[in-house]
């Protein structure tokens, strides 16, 4: 665990500083349904429960689970056959439940229901006979686990317009587009546009991939990133959805830095900001944003406000092996 922020040798004047908080931040329904899959796995099944994958992109989260018996392992063949075992909530290919299955494993699968709802959609499009092209990061847990839902050949990744540029197909060829749900709401745009005018017969979801949250978390820094001079993005150098925020800050001309905890501020950083924005990725929980706001009160004068964007309310369920 790092060590607490030291201020011992920070020169400070103790200036005023206007904090803006962006709301909302942190967890969302997705992570909380995760974190909370794993406890109370570790509550029914007892230590040790394994699990895939980091459950979600936070050292913080990661440690804290380790010490009450989660045992994080890359692969399903770490795992001893009779122990339980917990999906991240990234997503798996189908091959992962199906090893699991046929080693009679007990599993869970914490995979957030925004990333199942497209893991269904592309299962309709292979259905339908479409080539489904896949908007995303390469490399990333998601979009291994979405391309994973399909046989190999049946979907093509993209990251960029230039991607797309370079696409094989006929303008008449039956296709259908999906999304990473973590993206950039600004560049995945873009890249769809790109797509439909390549492509006008494309087919598209219904409605939007990207999650709520993470156009919640974009939304709210693009409201307070202008009258900042700097802005703190709380979350993993892995952590798509916190990278995007420290770009939606920097397109509007802010410059952010990404940190994981209060001990990464450089205080030189705040020589010459008057005002300076907060949030959080979809990973980090609110007590490393509690944490980075007493850090920065030990180098200034802080005044916060809160810049709410929207707000949250959603819930989903847990597993049935869990509530039953």
């Amino acid at each position: 665990m790092n060590a607490p922020f030291n201020n011992s040798d920070a020169q400070t004047d103790r200036a005023p500083l206007n904090l803006l908080i962006a709301a909302p931040r942190g967890f969302c329904a997705g992570v909380d349904r995760a974190i909370e899959i794993v406890e109370k796995s570790l509550e029914r099944y007892g230590a040790p429960v394994y699990v895939r994958h980091e459950i979600v992109h936070n050292k913080y989260v990661v440690e804290g689970l380790k010490a009450k018996g989660a045992i994080f392992v890359e692969e399903l063949d770490e795992v001893p056959a009779d122990a339980p075992v917990v999906f991240s909530a990234h997503g798996v290919p189908k091959s992962v439940p199906a090893e699991a299955e046929r080693r009679n494993m007990i599993y869970l699968d914490a995979t957030c229901p925004l990333v199942s709802k497209v893991h269904r959609q592309a299962e309709r499009q292979i259905e339908k006979k479409r080539h489904i092209i896949f908007v995303g990061h390469e490399g990333h847990p998601e979009v291994i686990g979405t391309m994973g839902q399909v046989e190999p050949g049946q979907m093509t990744l993209v990251e960029t317009i230039e991607d797309v540029d370079k696409l094989p197909f006929d303008t008449d060829e039956k296709l259908a587009y999906l999304t990473q749900t973590t993206l950039s709401v600004d560049d995945t745009a873009e890249v769809i546009a790109a797509l439909e005018w390549r492509f006008p017969n494309i087919r598209g979801p219904k409605a939007e991939d990207i999650c709520y949250a993470t156009s919640n978390r974009q939304a709210a820094v693009k409201d307070l990133a202008p009258d900042c001079d700097l802005v703190l993005v709380i979350g993993a150098p892995n952590s798509s959805n916190s990278l995007r925020l420290v770009e939606v800050s920097e397109r509007l001309g802010t410059p952010a830095k990404l940190i994981q905890r209060a001990d990464e501020i450089d205080p030189e950083w705040l020589n010459g900001v008057k005002t300076l924005g907060l949030t959080a990725g979809a990973s980090a929980p609110e007590v490393l944003v509690r944490e980075v706001v007493n850090a920065i009160g030990q180098l200034r004068d802080v005044h916060e406000k809160t810049i709410t964007a929207a707000e949250e309310k959603m819930v989903f369920k847990l597993p049935r092996q869990l509530t039953e």
